[in-house]
């Protein structure tokens, strides 16, 4: 190869690199941007955090995609965002309202509650609003012996992994986002932890394959801030 076709080949690869760098920075950086960042304070110590994942999404340009929404405490009303904020060294109250069907776990490893107070969850199932049983608190959800964690809510940072549990399998599911208890069946999952001492950003996400459209059910909403992938903010 000629000196000037090396020279013109370097040139193609240096303009895919930048090109490459320019659409990261615009997709993920700029899509990061446009999301809401749900700032939660503190009371006595505590912070309450709300949470719900449902089977789709209220966007225009991904609406099949299922998503986790945050509840704004001051309206109450869910924002379709996977950004939240909260002080840094306090117990951290969590409630994930749980709309979306069942998908076993790949590795079922994520069935274990881990990093929670007592290094247990609460669970107990509603539909319509109505009690379908007692709550009870659990140490695991075992999606291989039962079809019954519909996403989880990690942050491997911390050590925390929680399994959400899912509506009753032959349940039909919420059809329009973000749902509401009266729309049909859910889970009620909460949870305590204790926030970090320092300030930081954490990463969180679901590790249920629930990219439906992609390779094993992995990217897509999985890999994606504002569907089942966020970042909790610590302000110290």
């Amino acid at each position: 190869m000629s000196v000037l076709a090396r020279a013109a080949a370097l040139s193609v690869a240096v303009l895919v690199v930048v090109g490459v760098g320019i659409f990261v920075a615009v997709y993920y950086v700029g899509s990061k941007s446009q999301l809401t960042n749900v700032a939660y304070t503190a009371s006595n110590g505590q912070v309450n955090v709300v949470l719900q994942e449902d089977p789709q999404n209220n966007s225009s340009s991904k609406p099949d995609w299922v998503s986790y929404f945050v509840q704004d405490p001051k309206t109450h009303h869910f924002i379709h965002t996977t950004l939240f904020s909260i002080p840094a060294h306090v117990k951290v109250n969590v409630t994930i309202y749980g709309y979306d069907g069942c998908t076993p776990l790949r590795n079922n490893f994520w069935s274990r509650v881990q990093g929670t107070d007592g290094g247990t969850i609460n669970v107990q199932q509603f539909n319509k609003g109505r009690p379908l049983g007692p709550a009870r608190n659990v140490s695991v959800i075992n999606s291989w012996a039962h079809c019954s964690v519909g996403h989880t809510f990690a942050i491997p940072s911390l050590g925390l992994f929680v399994p959400v549990a899912s509506p009753n399998a032959s349940a039909t599911l919420c059809g329009s986002s973000p749902c509401t208890p009266s729309s049909g069946p859910y889970s009620l999952v909460k949870f305590s932890f204790t926030s970090p001492s320092h300030g930081g950003t954490f990463r969180w996400q679901c590790f249920v394959p629930c990219g439906g459209g992609f390779i094993d059910g992995n990217n897509g909403p999985m890999g994606t801030l504002g569907y089942m992938m966020g970042e909790m903010q610590v302000v110290s």
